[in-house]
Order: structure tokens, then C-alpha cells, then sequence
């Protein structure tokens, strides 16, 4: 039986360079990249990361900053983020047979039954530069816990050229390397957890390597205990299916400013359950549960504070926009409650089921198939002519709740009317 071999392939800076791939005068400038409504730096390039800008520091803390370093602001972008991260992951599924799509920027791949390792660890990072115009890190190792540690190597030590395969590395060699390096940088283990290690002397990826896996669990759990086993070379955790489907759908995000009025929040719920139904069907899903969430903001002291969450079951399951949208807003008129300044409201579609296979309930009326229908072509037509070209009115009552971007980039790969435009002389 060949050796186990996973790789994990990492974009570098992601969003910052997302921004920069469609704008070349900035290439060599400082960006960050904020969160929703403008609120937090989230994403740095290298250069403002060379300027010791923190993650997550709130912007109008750094702004007089970074108009004093010329550090470029940009609002969250994520139309193109997903675009490109679909082009990264289409490079990978071309070159590899078994590729498990781990966060927008991150993909495992198993190389198991390929060879030369290393070469095409360059390949792959060579095809993804030439295709997309984004630089990623490789790490290879024979676990997804040990090829995630050599791809945080490959970042951190320019030497190897951006790959880094554990595998063609001798023992001694992989040790040094873990007992140089805290235990926070072990995939999984967070600030709180570190610290409980730290107060017991684990204190280096060696030291969690070097752990009885036995009292691991005892003392941490068995998650825990599968980190220190795939630290040994023994693989615990299996690659996941791209596109598996999801067992809960949620669509949330905050206000732009603070909301009193229902009208506004009604809009926001409209706009959160269309995407949602949407997501479901590209699944081929049904839903049973709607739930609807509704809070003020927790970090304004100053003001009253309020949260809600209730849950709508549905007669039978469905993905049909109308009656998923007729559900949240039964829930909706349940929990508001005036006089609060709401922030934020959120959606989650539960209990959801394979429509190809479901319990039929001889009492209540099945979907109608002229609805579904219906569903699938605005689908369609939206997937053609953009997201938004078909959708229900009541998504349009009041944009009042709509995030702030006074700084986003034109969807450069999505939209027709912000496509890029090359000027010749």
C-alpha cells in the first residue's frame, strides 16, 4: 500500500490579493480589506502586514494611519472572492482526482495514489499563478493535521519556494521544526486551548506531538486526541466530498445602521430567505424548519439589548421560495418587538432532506410541481442574467438595511456592467 499523502493549498492574502489582480497600480501598496458594513480590517496584504496593521482592528482606529502610510481601503467584496476561490478550486479539481474544498481560500487534496509529490506541489501552485494571478502556498504531508503545519512552513520560510512536503524529510528534521513553533499554530487549537496546554508544559507543536494520546482525550476530548495521533503520522480524519450537501442553511448579516421600523426588517428577512431557498435547491434539498433570529447590538451598551430566536415547522418539506418567505415572516411578526434599535437579523433553514427522498404525509397537501418549476426557471434565469434579475417584490420594500460599501471594487468577473475595461492608445 502506497503511503498517505495530503496536501493543503492556501492562498496567500486572499482577499487583499483579489483586490489587486484586477487593479495592477496596486501591486506593490499596503490594502486592507474590511468586514461587513465597513466595521473591521479582516484581510492585509503583505505590505500591511510589514506595516504591523492588526487583524481585526477596528478601522476608524487606524484610518489617520493608514492615509499616513497611503494604505488602500477596500469594503468586502464577496461576489468576487467567491468567484476566484471557484476558479482556484476548478485548477485543483483538474489536476487532482480527490479535492475537499475546506474554506474559501483552502482546499485539501489527497495525492495518495500520485506521484512526485513535491513537483507537482510546484505544478499546482505554478497552474494557479498562470490561471488566476494568485500566489498560494503548498504543504504536503502524510496526515490533513501535518499538511496543514507544512503549509504554514511554506509561508513562513521563503526557502522553499512555496511548497513544503514533510514527507521527503527526515524525523529529526520534522522535530526541530515542531519544537520551534507554539502549539497555537496546530490546526484546531485555539488561544484558550494553548493556554490549558501551555499550563500543563505543552508548549510547542512537539510537546503535543510528544503527548499521551490517551490522557488527550481524557483530559481534552477525542478531537483533541485525533490532532496528537495525525501529528504522528496517523491519519484520523478522512476528505470530504465538495458540494456534500449541508444539513442546516443560514443566511444572516447586519443592518447598515441601526433599524426601529418593521418595514425595513421585513425587506432584509425577504432578501435572507430567497438566498437561502435558493442554496437549497442548488442542493436538490427540502426544508422542514424555518428559523428566524432578531437582536440589537450587543457592543452598544447604551442601548436597550434584545434577542429572539423562534423556529416555523412546515407542514411538509419544501424548497419553494413563497412559502419558505410566508413562514419567516409568520416568524418574524412573532419576535419583533418595537422600541429596540436591531442590528442584525438572520435566517436558518433546518431539518432538510434529499428531494428525491422524502416521507410523504397522507393529511397535507404536497408541493405543486408547477411551483417547483417556477422555482427552477427564475434559478435559471438568475444564474444567466445575475443573481437579483428575478426575485419577489417584497425584497424590495425598503434597502435601509442594505451593509455599508463605500469602498467595495466593481464585481469584476460577476457583473456585466462592472466587467474591466482594457483603454488602448
Amino acid at each position: 500500500m502506497p503511503r498517505q499523502a495530503f496536501a493543503l493549498v492556501d492562498a496567500n492574502n486572499f482577499y487583499a490579493t483579489c483586490e489587486k489582480v484586477f487593479q495592477p497600480e496596486l501591486a506593490t501598496r499596503p490594502v486592507v480589506v474590511l468586514s461587513n458594513n465597513d466595521g473591521c480590517i479582516v484581510a492585509r496584504s503583505a505590505e500591511a502586514k510589514a506595516l504591523q496593521i492588526p487583524m481585526g482592528a477596528p478601522i476608524h482606529e487606524w484610518r489617520e494611519f493608514c492615509d499616513r502610510h497611503d494604505v488602500v481601503i477596500k469594503s468586502s467584496n464577496y461576489t468576487l472572492y467567491g468567484d476566484m476561490s471557484a476558479r482556484m478550486l476548478g485548477v485543483l479539481q483538474d489536476m487532482c482526482p480527490e479535492v475537499e474544498s475546506y474554506s474559501i481560500d483552502e482546499s485539501f487534496l489527497n495525492l495518495t495514489s500520485l506521484r512526485d509529490h513535491t513537483q507537482l506541489g510546484f505544478e499546482l501552485r505554478r497552474a494557479i499563478r498562470c490561471r488566476t494571478h494568485i500566489t498560494c502556498g503548498v504543504g504536503i504531508g502524510q496526515t490533513k493535521t501535518l499538511a496543514k503545519f507544512a503549509n504554514f512552513i511554506a509561508k513562513k520560510q521563503p526557502f522553499w519556494g512555496g511548497v513544503f512536503n514533510l514527507l521527503d524529510q527526515p524525523a529529526e528534521m520534522m522535530d526541530g521544526l515542531m519544537s520551534g513553533y507554539p502549539v497555537d499554530e496546530v490546526w484546531g487549537v485555539g488561544r484558550r486551548l494553548s493556554k490549558r496546554l501551555n499550563e500543563e508544559g505543552i508548549l510547542t507543536v512537539l510537546d503535543l506531538k510528544q503527548a499521551d494520546p490517551d490522557r488527550i482525550r481524557v483530559r481534552y476530548g477525542v478531537v483533541l486526541e485525533k490532532t496528537v495521533r495525525e501529528l504522528n503520522g496517523l491519519s484520523c480524519l478522512s476528505m470530504e466530498e465538495v458540494g456534500r450537501p449541508k444539513q442546516q442553511i443560514m443566511a444572516s448579516r447586519s443592518f447598515g445602521a441601526t433599524l426601529t421600523e418593521l418595514l425595513p426588517i421585513r425587506s432584509a428577512v425577504s432578501h435572507h430567505i430567497a438566498r437561502a431557498a435558493e442554496k437549497l435547491r442548488q442542493q436538490n434539498g427540502l426544508a422542514q424548519h424555518v428559523y428566524v433570529m432578531l437582536r440589537t447590538n450587543p457592543f452598544r451598551e447604551q442601548d436597550l439589548q434584545y434577542r429572539r430566536t423562534t423556529l416555523i415547522p412546515l407542514a411538509m418539506p419544501t424548497s419553494d421560495t413563497r412559502v419558505l418567505m410566508a413562514a419567516a415572516m409568520a416568524g418574524l411578526k412573532d419576535i419583533y418587538v418595537p422600541g429596540f434599535r436591531y442590528h442584525k437579523v438572520g435566517v436558518m433553514l433546518g431539518q432538510i432532506t434529499d428531494a428525491g427522498v422524502q416521507q410523504q404525509d397522507l393529511f397535507s397537501q404536497p408541493d405543486d410541481p408547477r411551483r417547483s418549476r417556477l422555482m427552477s426557471l427564475v434559478d435559471q434565469i438568475n444564474q444567466v442574467q445575475g443573481r437579483g434579475t428575478l426575485h419577489f417584490a417584497s425584497t424590495d420594500l425598503d434597502d435601509g438595511w442594505q451593509m455599508r460599501t463605500g469602498s467595495r471594487s466593481p464585481r469584476y468577473t460577476t457583473c456585466w456592467e462592472e466587467l474591466p475595461v482594457a483603454l488602448c492608445c
